[in-house]
């Protein structure tokens, strides 16, 4: 049985709506992010591994569960370390500037021994993240994700043509930029994992544009075709796609639901990031990239979609 097997949605009538949307939603991301600001110092809550903090490595002699010593030290970010036989965890906290990193492990070293008593166990390592290295990091990220937009234009440019990518990381802009106002309006923290989503996010919101944008020339390879309405030959492709973005998204989204119900804590915020991801880059694959290819066309385009081949004048003498 296939899905949608004679749909014939109009999509590209209700881009104006989608642009509205979209504008709204991330006219809210940038308020969050004034507001955090304003209140937090940073347009963004950074972890440890950006803004720097203590690592202490903790051995127990017996088995403990992650979650009771999430419970006994609190807001922290607590890992398992090695293999579950040797009961080794990483806890990762913050370090302000009146407090030393020796007073933060001592912390959470009597938080430990309060929070579970009678579980002996030792400090085995402690080692201070700095600052500078988050700094590093940051940018890393940023150079990670202008980069892929650099070679999505140019293999789009290539593969199809230059319109398509440029619509493609115009969808691709719209993604990122969205979830990370998401990210700013829930004050989620942004860790190494969460920077992982986002590049994931990346990658699949261009996947599934890619997979739109070859049908459409496809479709436009097919005899009449460049004499046809634009907005119909991207509806067709569009509908002609939809089971593959149906099942793709839904199986997707089941699988990391799994994950965020099952997962735990430690995944939670990496889980939350990939789902709002794969509905984003979803509707942007419709809603935004196919529209951006026919308004870039209109503009700036030549020999493209639905454009009239003119007949050669005839020779004069």
């Amino acid at each position: 049985m296939r899905l949608f097997q004679h749909a014939s949605y109009q999509f590209i009538e209700k881009r104006k709506t989608a642009y509205v949307l979209s504008a709204a939603i991330l006219l809210l991301g940038i308020g969050a992010m004034v507001f955090n600001v304003a209140t937090l110092g940073t347009w963004l809550r950074y972890g440890v591994d950006f803004t720097g903090g203590s690592l202490v490595q903790v051995q127990f002699q017996d088995d403990v569960a992650v979650e009771e010593l999430r419970a006994a030290l609190g807001g922290v970010e607590i890992t398992r370390f090695g293999d579950e036989g040797l009961h080794e965890f990483v806890i990762r906290a913050p370090v302000d500037e009146e407090s030393s990193i020796s007073e933060v492990a001592d912390e959470i070293e009597r938080q430990v021994a309060v929070g579970l008593p009678g579980r002996p166990f030792e400090v085995v390592r402690t080692e201070l993240v700095g600052a500078k290295v988050g700094n590093e990091l940051e940018q890393k990220a940023l150079l990670a994700i202008l980069f892929s937009f650099a070679l999505t234009l140019l293999y789009l440019a290539v593969r199809f043509e230059l319109r398509f990518g440029l619509a493609a990381v115009i969808a691709t802009a719209h993604d990122i930029l969205i979830t990370l106002g998401f990210l700013a309006l829930f004050r989620l923290e942004i860790a190494l994992p969460t920077v992982a989503a986002i590049l994931t996010i990346l990658g699949y919101s261009l996947n599934d544009t890619i997979i739109v944008f070859d049908r459409i020339r496809e479709n436009l390879g097919m005899k009449g075709a460049r004499k046809r309405d634009p907005v119909e030959l991207v509806d067709q492709s569009i509908n002609e796609t939809l089971p593959r973005t149906v099942l793709t998204s839904g199986t997707t989204l089941a699988v990391l639901v799994a994950l965020l119900v099952l997962g735990g804590a430690v995944i939670r915020d990496f889980t939350i990031v990939l789902i709002l991801g794969v509905v984003v880059g979803t509707y942007s694959s419709i809603f935004v990239a196919s529209p951006a290819l026919i308004e870039i066309q209109k503009r700036w385009g030549v020999g493209g979609i639905g454009e009239k081949k003119k007949r050669p004048e005839p020779a004069t003498v």
